[in-house]
């Protein structure tokens, strides 16, 4: 965020960003206001008054009088409950529900509209009322026989001339017609952005590097992402990097996001200090929408990919944020592929029946889960360690959309929504916070298993290779949280009676299965898609606007006031006061911070780093 000219006491300052804040809010509420589509109407009364949330309320009841332990046993329930689609496998039979539960939600989808909002998202409209945008993810990875119209335009073309353009640049690179400053090919990718230009290309990287097609598309190359603003982080992204084979690709749709552009000036610098000035134009390009910015930066906009404000942040790893770097790593027929596994999921959650539909039963049960039996988190268990990065995608993803106190509408909810999601691979969850799990606070589960592994080992005299070992653990944990162990159980087993309250499981633990017959670029794009569209349902049948995220704006605010008293402090030595409008608490934290720090203030300005990153006649490790 630009820092304003005009002088301006702290106090002062703040009020007026206050008051800017709260204007852009009122702008926002009074256009969702003038917004007349089916979404904002039909949540003018809260869900939580229909006779189907009412009927939920009262169904809670007859859950509590059952325990998975025998819901199991129904052979007939269970099978009812295993779908499958797609190639993918869902299994939620040891979720809390009956096939009645399950009647009982889809009359509450009914009840919250939630075709009639499928339909809309698919169809442009701007169902992204506060910011009176469309909400168009799904156009991203959709074929050029699909036509989705936008402010009465067919965006699809417009998504496949930037997806052409990717895939000619990538080759260019990949194929050594595209050269570094010094003429060497540029076989290392540093992808520099925050949030859903990080989470998500991260995730899809970490799930397909260890493909073994993938990997053989990757040979020699190295692809990096570099988020946080941490100069450990820079550290980390260019170590044993060389430059002169460096390309680095800056995702900022504004060009103005205040942690990516530091991090993208300091890499420049790393460039510029070893290259030179026009070094920029051959190793740095754009994901961006601001050419005039782009260009002001030193990359020539002929090197821009676009993206659209019908893609949100979290949601554009399909886009020119996610597919350009995946593309340079892995070539474009793989991140094509990614892309047609996201839209077989699309297509089946536009066209399916609910009651088959995989998205929408899952979201109908995270839904069931956190409004009704008051469950307060969920737990993502891929046993599959290419999927460690699904989690904190998901908690992005699923937090930031659905983290809201209010309705679309502005009313406040009387009901819960959200959830906390957290995650680990097994089995190495196991060895972490399973314990709680199991015996501690209930936390819906969801288990992600493979069929096949994407590397296979089984030694000799082993009984089972070690992805059956991995899948062994994939089964029994589930049932382990369904099932449990009971006093009895334990008794029988001559179970000391001092340890039987420690030693006793109470079951009755929700979980879903989800099986893949493989994790390829494929089968990322699926379970990708899958995710995004139960956060969906969750969010449209709470009334939410699941595509905005104002709660993230104060603390940037803020965050640019403090920026320009802590340039003060650094450079003139000052602590902080009273006057510079901070409650005692954080003055203090302030000045305690700044008190331990080297004052930057010299005749003439230069760049500082560790001289592992840059290496110059001047250069010390900084006391900073």
């Amino acid at each position: 965020m630009a820092l304003t000219n005009k002088s301006r006491t702290p106090n002062s300052a703040s009020a007026s960003r206050r008051h800017t804040l709260t204007r852009h809010v009122h702008l926002a509420a009074k256009k969702a206001r003038r917004n007349t589509s089916a979404t904002c109407s039909a949540m003018e009364v809260p869900i939580s008054k229909d006779a189907a949330w009412k009927d939920l309320e009262e169904h809670v009841n007859a859950i509590e009088e059952t325990h998975l332990r025998d819901l199991m046993t129904d052979e007939e329930r269970v099978m009812s409950m295993i779908k499958e689609s797609e190639g993918i496998v869902v299994d939620y039979s040891r979720q809390r529900v009956l096939p009645e539960t399950m009647t009982k939600l889809l009359k509450l989808a009914e009840a919250a509209k939630l075709r009639e909002k499928i339909d809309s998202m698919f169809s442009g409209e701007h169902i992204n009322s506060t910011e009176d945008r469309a909400v168009l993810h799904v156009a991203l990875r959709a074929p050029t026989t699909e036509k989705i119209v936008v402010d009465g335009k067919d965006v699809v073309p417009d998504v496949h001339e930037v997806l052409e353009k990717i895939k000619v640049f990538s080759e260019r690179v990949r194929n050594g017609e595209w050269l570094g400053a010094t003429g060497k090919p540029l076989t290392n990718v540093v992808c520099v952005g925050i949030g859903g230009s990080f989470l998500g290309p991260l995730f899809v990287h970490t799930a397909i590097e260890t493909n073994q097609e993938a990997m053989d598309k990757a040979q020699g190359r190295e692809l990096r992402f570099l988020a946080n603003v941490d100069p450990v982080d820079v550290a980390r992204a260019l170590s044993g990097l060389d430059p002169e084979t460096t390309l680095v690709v800056v995702v900022s749709k504004t060009f103005t996001t205040a942690e990516t552009m530091l991090n993208a000036r300091t890499v420049r610098t790393w460039i510029t200090s070893a290259l030179g000035q026009d070094a920029v134009a051959k190793h740095m390009v754009a994901v961006s929408t601001n050419l005039k910015l782009v260009k002001e930066f030193g990359i020539d906009p002929e090197n821009a990919f676009a993206f659209w404000d019908w893609v949100g942040g979290r949601y554009s790893v399909c886009s020119a944020v996610g597919i350009l770097p995946l593309a340079l790593q892995y070539g474009y027929e793989t991140t094509d592929l990614f892309l047609q596994g996201a839209w077989s999921i699309d297509k089946h959650f536009r066209d399916t029946p609910f009651d088959q539909n995989l998205p929408v039963l899952l979201g109908m049960i995270a839904v069931w889960n956190v409004s009704f039996l008051h469950c307060p988190a969920r737990a993502i268990l891929p046993y599959c360690q290419a999927l460690a990065k699904l989690a904190p995608h998901i908690q992005q993803v699923s937090m930031e959309s659905n983290g809201k106190g209010v309705a679309i509408d502005g009313t406040t909810l009387d009901f819960e929504t959200g959830e906390i999601d957290f995650g680990e691979p097994g089995t190495n969850g196991q060895h972490s916070f399973y314990q709680l799990i199991h015996q501690g606070r209930v936390i819906p589960c969801d288990f992600i298993g493979t069929i096949k592994s994407q590397q296979s080992v089984y030694l000799k005299g082993e009984v089972v290779s070690n992805h059956d070992e991995l899948m062994c653990n994939f089964f029994a944990q589930a049932d382990a949280l369904a099932q449990g162990k009971s006093a009895t159980d334990l008794r029988a087993e001559n179970v000391p009676d001092a340890l039987i309250p420690h030693k006793t499981f109470t079951g009755n633990r929700p979980s879903s299965s989800i099986l893949l017959p493989e994790l390829n670029a494929y089968t990322t794009g699926q379970i990708l898609a899958l995710y995004e569209h139960r956060v969906a349902v969750q969010g449209f049948v709470w009334g939410l606007n699941s595509f905005d995220q104002w709660g993230v704006e104060l603390g940037k605010v803020l965050a640019s006031q403090i920026r320009k008293q802590m340039n003060e402090a650094r450079t003139k030595g000052r602590l902080m006061s009273s006057q510079d409008g901070h409650n005692a608490s954080t003055t203090y934290l302030l000045n305690k911070y700044l008190s331990g720090k080297a004052q930057l203030k010299y005749a003439d300005a230069k760049d500082v780093f560790p001289c592992d990153i840059i290496a110059s006649e001047d250069c010390k490790v900084p006391s900073d």
